[in-house]
């Protein structure tokens, strides 16, 4: 397995992330500390103060990962968190079905390689934790699953729900799974590493599992040998852990929703502002109504079912039931980092993006932005995609473009023979000599005159059939090289996208091995810092 670099410059990413990677100092108001700076680094590493439970959260992480079947390493991190110098590098994603899309175990990569840079490089204890979106509600955006078959995408999907849901993590897998099941194992033809995926997938994504505990002991299975923890909000343990952050969203709700209002028009001047703001930052949880946004009713609060609170109220409640409320996507990191020491969090574009709205909001919490690292962004390119791109005339990035621009520069950029040109010239050489040759002839016998036309017509018919065969040919070649654009396509930006986006990690498990993140891991650059996207050859 070889890594190289590729600048972020001509692909897909927001304007915020490739000044965020490329030059921090641009958006260095909307961040806490550079994840590029050595010196920041330190500083911030020096100056952590964690200011939860230790004792608490590990007894609480402790018992969710034997859940999880955990590995010994994972367990002995658990036992380091309690350590008054250990800290914790965060990542966190939504419970896609069969792990999801490439970019969730880029993320864990990247929490696992960032962990083990600190430790070795600060000597105490840096634990990686994979946070699962446990009280996410999107279900459309766990349901489907991408892969490649006869180098095109294809979609799978577990049905719809209605939509009074309740979290994500609490929805049982469907029996339809055995239904994605099959037609998947039909496409993922048959490998030396198909049984050994299938049984992990079997033994997680099993019919009667919930999203969480099947989704969890995927993860687990494949990275908790590397000291990865789960950890996750959805759980009562928690919520009264962290029950005075909750409170804390309330009693502070004007000046928080300030302090975000502040930093999001600032950051909209120059870039896109990820999230929308609301009046709180609260769901509440409902049997009836399902879970709901908390809004403002003039003084006070209400949500869906007609339910209503004075803010005392509210906190009252929050007092009495925190299981009965859900943070939102700017809570839930100060959720997260209240119940665990994180010092730095591994983001894709996007979180980057909302992260640069919330500086301020900290504040409100007393607390500090951990620091923020981009994740480790890849394209996999397969031995058999590696053997044709040399020939084509295209940069990586060009083949995100559509496939009609692409066979239109190609055409442009090949057409090196003017095959007309060739033949039109060869044509007019044969009959300026045939005029000379032919009146030679009839001055030895003007009865061998019309023979003579008729050699040199022959001759012309035969050239008109060579230049026909040659047009056959460079056709036949274009033809080859455009199926190879195609195919290329398909594989490196699937529908247009990036592959990380859009095609599982299982897909390539089945093909090179349950054990293909553990060498992807092991590949990196020792000092690696994810500022360039990768090209992984397999």
């Amino acid at each position: 397995m070889q890594v190289t670099n590729y600048s972020f410059e001509h692909l897909p990413f927001s304007k915020l992330f490739k000044a965020y990677t490329q030059n921090f100092d641009e958006v260095s108001e909307f961040f806490e500390t550079s994840p590029f700076d050595g010196n920041a680094i330190s500083q911030k590493i020096d100056e952590f103060n964690f200011q939860g439970d230790r004792k608490q959260t590990a007894s609480i992480l402790s018992a969710l990962n034997k859940e999880f079947n955990a590995h010994d390493e994972a367990i002995r991190n658990i036992e380091r968190l309690e350590k008054e110098n250990a800290l914790a590098v965060v990542t966190g994603q939504q419970l896609g079905v069969y792990g999801g899309a490439l970019y969730t175990v880029f993320k864990t990569i990247s929490t696992i390689h960032i962990a083990q840079k600190l430790e070795k490089e600060f000597d105490r204890p840096v634990v990686p934790v994979f946070w699962l979106a446990d009280e996410d509600h999107d279900y459309d955006e766990v349901r489907k699953l991408t892969i490649i078959d006869k180098d095109e995408p294809k979609t799978f999907s577990l049905p719809p729900k209605n939509n009074h849901l309740p979290t994500v993590a609490d929805l049982p897998i469907p029996e339809e799974i055995s239904d994605m099941r099959s037609q998947l194992k039909e496409l993922l033809y048959n490998t030396d590493f198909s049984d050994g995926l299938w049984k992990i997938l079997d033994e997680s994504f099993q019919e009667g599992h919930s999203f969480f505990e099947a989704f969890g002991l995927f993860i687990s299975r494949l990275f908790s040998k590397h000291g990865l923890v789960m950890a996750g909000s959805n759980h009562p343990d928690v919520k009264e852990a962290t029950g005075e952050y909750l409170k804390i969203s309330v009693e502070k709700a004007d000046k928080i929703r300030r302090q975000l209002e502040e930093k999001s028009a600032n950051l909209s001047e120059g870039y896109h502002q990820q999230v929308t703001l609301y009046d709180s930052n609260l769901f509440y949880l409902d049997d009836e109504t399902g879970r709901t946004k908390i809004s403002r009713n003039g003084n006070g609060w209400k949500a869906d079912g007609n339910i209503e609170w004075s803010t005392s109220q509210l906190v009252d409640e929050i007092d009495t039931h925190p299981d009965r409320f859900s943070p939102n996507v700017f809570l839930r990191p100060i959720l997260q980092d209240a119940l665990l020491p994180t010092v730095g969090y591994v983001a894709g574009p996007g979180e980057t993006a909302y992260y640069g709205q919330m500086k301020s909001m900290y504040q409100c919490f007393d607390m500090e932005m951990p620091i923020i690292y981009p994740r480790l962004s890849a394209t996999l390119i397969e031995p058999a995609i590696d053997r044709i791109i040399g020939e084509l005339p295209f940069e990586i990035h060009e083949y995100g473009n559509r496939i009609e621009d692409l066979e239109s520069d190609y055409v442009e950029r090949t057409d090196q023979h003017d095959i007309e040109a060739i033949f039109e010239d060869w044509q007019a050489r044969v009959e300026e000599i045939s005029d000379y040759k032919k009146k030679d002839v009839a001055d030895i016998d003007t009865t061998l005159e019309a023979a003579a036309e008729k050699a040199t017509s022959v001759y012309m018919n035969e050239l008109n059939k060579l230049k026909g065969k040659v047009y056959r040919s460079v056709k036949k070649q274009d033809q080859t090289q455009l199926d190879r654009i195609q195919r290329i396509k398909a594989n490196l930006f699937p529908k247009g996208e990036l592959q990380e986006r859009t095609i599982a990690g299982i897909f390539f498990m089945n093909k090179y091995g349950i054990d293909v993140w553990d060498k992807l891991l092991s590949s990196l650059d020792p000092d690696e810092d994810f500022s360039d996207h990768k090209l992984v050859y397999l």
